[in-house]
């Protein structure tokens, strides 16, 4: 009897270093990989997360992005692709791309509905990405941007440990109960020893629809100031503004819906920071 349930434990193990050791030969294939990441929701995270990878999808590199969101998976509606079926075949999952030529792999893909809540304890969620991480097909990609769920919790622990990330891109807004649990993000990440390629501070003021006047609701500046008390690179501020929650909306991220307005722009030279750090030895 003992015997038996240490060979199931010894068929568990060899399962787990298979699949660590197909993640590492699938993530082989991707030249960067940078996590998104938030100490608490609601910041416009995944907004930034699509965006930037809507960027340099445009300055031409081959982009995928992954929705590590397992509770909020809102990249695919962010893109138009929402109730698209995956393909598989003999070599795992085939992402579903763009019309722009982005890569995207979402759990949000593997649900009936997104009205149904995701009922999954720690152990399910972070088998559930690492599973998604050994079988999904990126093929070679310039970039793989990983939008990870708010928080420090298993999931974005497994991805910052699981995945040999180029960096990692911080979003705050200005309130400071909101910088107080980013700080909690730059000590983790520090901790574990991967670079930071900078803070951004979201919603850094309200883009009135009628007089185009940026009114600070929540403060601004607190992002810059925070950045420098921790040391780490700020990469920039953007205003909350009505044509980025519609564009996301209809499925279609701002920077390409409508590339030469004000928050495209801000949103560029973001991307142009964060493509100096992580391609500067390419």
């Amino acid at each position: 009897m003992v015997s038996k349930e240490v060979s199931k434990e010894d068929e568990h193990k060899l399962a787990l270093m298979q699949q660590d050791i197909e993640i590492v030969k699938r993530m082989s294939k991707i030249k960067h990989k940078i996590a998104i990441m938030s100490g608490k929701g609601g910041v416009g995270k995944s907004t930034i997360a699509v965006n930037i990878a809507a960027a340099f999808a445009r300055k031409g590199y081959k982009v995928g992005i992954m929705d590590a969101d397992v509770h909020g998976p809102n990249v695919p509606r962010m893109f138009g692709l929402e109730g698209q079926n995956l393909d598989f075949n003999e070599n795992g999952i085939v992402p579903i791309e763009t019309g722009s030529g982005i890569k995207v792999m979402s759990v949000g893909f593997l649900l009936s509905s997104q009205e149904v809540p995701v009922i999954w304890r720690g152990p399910a969620k972070t088998g559930a990405i690492k599973q998604l991480l050994s079988e999904v097909i990126w093929d070679d990609l310039d970039l793989l941007v990983i939008d990870n769920p708010p928080g420090t919790g298993d999931v974005p622990l497994t991805i910052l440990q699981t995945i040999p990330l180029d960096g990692v891109v911080l979003v705050t807004t200005p309130q400071s109960v909101v910088q107080e649990d980013v700080i909690k993000s730059v000590n983790l990440v520090k901790n574990l020893n991967i670079p930071l390629i900078g803070v951004i501070e979201n919603m850094s003021g309200f883009i009135c629809p009628h007089c185009k006047t940026e009114i600070p609701v929540f403060g601004k500046g607190n992002g810059a100031k925070m950045a420098e008390e921790m040391n780490v690179p700020f990469l920039g501020m953007l205003p909350l503004d009505m044509e980025t929650v519609e564009a996301s909306d209809i499925g279609s991220p701002i920077v390409l819906k409508m590339p030469e307005s004000e928050i495209s722009v801000k949103i560029t030279k973001i991307v142009d920071k964060i493509e100096s750090k992580i391609f500067k030895d390419s």
